[in-house]
C-alpha cells in the first residue's frame, strides 16, 4: 500500500521510467495517483458470485500489482495512456472473475437484512444488460475518445480534470472531445441495438 506524503510533482512518464529501473518510491507514488481512481471504477464491477472471494480493494491491488509486473511491455505514448492501460487491466480480471465466479456452485440465499452491493455508477447510468454492448462500443472507439469518456462518464472527471489528464489545451476542449466521443458510442450502441432487432 503506498505511503501517505507529499504527492511526487512528477509526471506519470518520469514516474513510469523510474519504476522500470526499480526506484520503489516512483511505484508507490503512482499507486498512489490511481488508487482512488480505480476503486471508484472498480466499485460494484465484480459478478456477485465473485464479490464473497474478492473484494474492489483486492481487484484494484492485483490489478496494480499486475501492471507493475509487466511495465517493460507498457509504452507510455501520452499522460493518460497509463490509466487506460489500468483500467484494461483491471477490466481482463473482471472478466476472469466472471468466468471463476460460473464454475462456483450457487450459495443459499442471504437473509433480507443484510445490505446489497450497489450497482456501479456505469451499471446505473446504463443498467446491467447494457453493460456488455457498452464495453463492445467503447473497444471501437479512438484511444483518446475512449480514454475521454471513461474519464467522464465512469470515473466522475470534471472537464478539467481531464483536460489536464489528457494534456488538451483546456476545458473545453475536453468537453468537446467527450461530446463527439458519445456521439459516436451513441451511432455504434444504436447500430448494435438496431442489429438485434
Amino acid at each position: 500500500m503506498p505511503q501517505s506524503g507529499p504527492p511526487d510533482p512528477r509526471s506519470t512518464a518520469v514516474l513510469l521510467a523510474c519504476a522500470r529501473n526499480g526506484e520503489s518510491v516512483a511505484r508507490e507514488e503512482l499507486a498512489r495517483r490511481y488508487l482512488v481512481t480505480l476503486r471508484r471504477w472498480a466499485h460494484g464491477r465484480l459478478p456477485r458470485k465473485s464479490r464473497g472471494l474478492l473484494d474492489t480493494d483486492d481487484l484494484v491491488q492485483a490489478t496494480l500489482a499486475r501492471a507493475f509486473r509487466r511495465l517493460d511491455e507498457f509504452e507510455p505514448r501520452r499522460e493518460g495512456a497509463f490509466l487506460s492501460y489500468l483500467r484494461q487491466i483491471l477490466l481482463n480480471q473482471v472478466r476472469d472473475e466472471a468466468r471463476r465466479g460460473k464454475r462456483i456452485p450457487d450459495m443459499t440465499e442471504l437473509p433480507e437484512e443484510l445490505p446489497s452491493h450497489a450497482p456501479s455508477p456505469i451499471e446505473e447510468v446504463i443498467g446491467g444488460e447494457f453493460l456488455s454492448a457498452y464495453e463492445s462500443a467503447l473497444g471501437l472507439l479512438t484511444d483518446g475518445q475512449r480514454e475521454a469518456v471513461i474519464l467522464r462518464i465512469e470515473l466522475g472527471y470534471r472537464y478539467p480534470e481531464i483536460a489536464e489528464s489528457m494534456e488538451l489545451s483546456s476545458a473545453n476542449a475536453a468537453r468537446m472531445l467527450v461530446a463527439r466521443a458519445l456521439v459516436h458510442l451513441g451511432e455504434f450502441l444504436k447500430e448494435k441495438s438496431d442489429g438485434e432487432d
